[in-house]
């Protein structure tokens, strides 16, 4: 009888962290941008070794990832608004297939044996300026699937655990690939990888929106937008945390090469393996955020889960051993990803829903917009004081963030009172923005 019992609480426990799951156009989303990740790393993965092993420059991989990744730093502002004005469906529908040309562009190029960094850096720039659209849409697409605002957080949850699965079985393909048949065949799996998501996104049915305003001018919606977002104090505090870390912090992985190669004398398998170990932490920290009953403590979280990055970084950055360095990078990626989704989930919790779009891509702004500095940060003090002191300093930096966050948590209280009254139907939410505040 007690076996029946515990048989039952497991599966309501399953059921539990994968509600959104019951929704069958978050399904399809799941299932196809999930396949469609695991491309996207195995080339992530490609590129970086490429780069490296073209160039042997950790200033080099840092104007790559900058190329790759400005883009969504100079446009989010703007894509946002359409995010707001335009149908989601259809934008993640062009942007999901020209992410696939640029794909395919790729390994044609590696295969005919003209391939240079250049290219790389060409193509890598379209990508980003395709993921500032993309990106913006998507997130704010998920309240078109689940629905029901008080899922958004297990949604949210879910979609970071399909990426951060994938991180755990890319890199690892990516390295046995890169050994046996070289790049070319990671930006072909990746380019057909697309496919699957093309799909999905066609299979769904999306119920008929209520039309969003296009009367009003754009530039004064970016207005409104950017007033809405950095004039309340958790919105904004948030986003400040979440570029510094992205600045000081997240450029971590341009710098993988270098440790994979020069520190720890391994090859595209042991790149493979550091970078599948952030993954498995990172699949850890979405595991416990599914499973939350509700959405509690996620304000005091915040700062908790950026100290542990913090403290994993500058640990690996001092490691010499592969085992240890693994550990270390699974401390990083558990911390990262809970500080990454516990902001998102209470921005979007928030958010009023006509501006999500907007807000979004201010969240996107500051957490792969900045980006692109920190790489080039990287890479130029990489050069000088050497990878491991660069890593070790963004890691004190972070940790100094996550300290001046922590200052201003019970400050923010008195701003977020008036929120509460609005978001009372949804017990959840009243939750989630609470807890900023606490």
């Amino acid at each position: 009888m007690s076996g029946k019992l515990n048989s039952d609480k497991e599966i309501s426990t399953l059921n539990h962290i994968f509600r959104a799951l019951h929704y069958r156009n978050f399904r399809l989303f799941f299932f196809g941008q999930g396949v469609s990740l695991v491309g996207t790393w195995i080339q992530q993965i490609a590129m970086s070794w490429l780069v490296y092993r073209l160039t042997g420059s950790a200033f080099i991989l840092g104007v790559v990832s900058f190329s790759s990744q400005i883009p969504t730093f100079l446009f989010s502002p703007f894509t946002g608004v359409l995010a707001d004005r335009w149908n989601r469906h259809r934008m993640l529908l062009v942007t999901q297939t020209l992410s696939m040309v640029q794909a395919l562009t790729l390994a044609f190029l590696i295969w005919q044996g003209t391939i240079a960094v250049w290219h790389i850096i060409i193509l890598g720039f379209m990508l980003g300026c395709i993921n500032s659209v993309d990106i913006p849409a998507r997130q704010s697409f998920l309240i078109d699937m689940v629905e029901q605002k008080e899922l958004l957080g297990n949604a949210i949850a879910l979609n970071s655990f399909m990426f951060n699965g994938a991180r755990l079985i890319g890199p690892v393909i990516a390295g046995v690939l890169i050994t046996l048949t070289g790049e070319g065949a990671c930006f072909l799996i990746n380019g057909l990888s697309f496919l699957a998501v093309i799909a999905c996104l066609w299979a769904m049915e999306i119920k008929k929106q209520e039309a969003r305003s296009k009367n009003a001018h754009a530039w004064r919606e970016l207005q409104e937008g950017i007033r809405y977002t950095f004039g309340f104090a958790p919105i904004r505090s948030v986003l400040a945390l979440v570029a510094m870390i992205s600045l000081m912090g997240a450029s971590y992985v341009v710098l993988m090469p270098v440790f994979a190669k020069n520190i720890l004398y391994g090859g595209p398998k042991t790149l493979g393996f550091l970078m599948a170990a952030v993954g498995v932490g990172a699949l850890i920290a979405t595991i416990y955020l599914a499973s939350r009953r509700k959405i509690l403590k996620l304000g005091p979280i915040i700062p908790v889960a950026a100290s542990i990055f913090a403290f994993g970084l500058i640990a690996f950055s001092f490691s010499r051993v592969l085992w240890l360095s693994l550990f270390l990078l699974t401390i990083t990626g558990f911390g990262f990803m809970v500080h990454m989704a516990a902001s998102n989930t209470i921005i979007q919790t928030i958010v009023e829903d006509d501006k999500r779009g907007r807000v979004m891509s201010f969240y996107m702004m500051a957490f792969m917009g900045v980006a692109p500095m920190g790489s080039l940060l990287a890479g130029f003090l990489a050069n000088i004081i050497g990878a491991p002191n660069a890593l070790a300093l963004g890691g004190v930096a972070c940790f100094l963030a996550a300290l001046a966050f922590a200052s201003q948590v019970h400050a923010l209280q008195r701003v977020t009172g008036p929120i509460y009254e609005k978001l009372s139907a949804v017990p959840e939410a009243v939750t989630a923005v609470d807890t900023v505040a606490e």
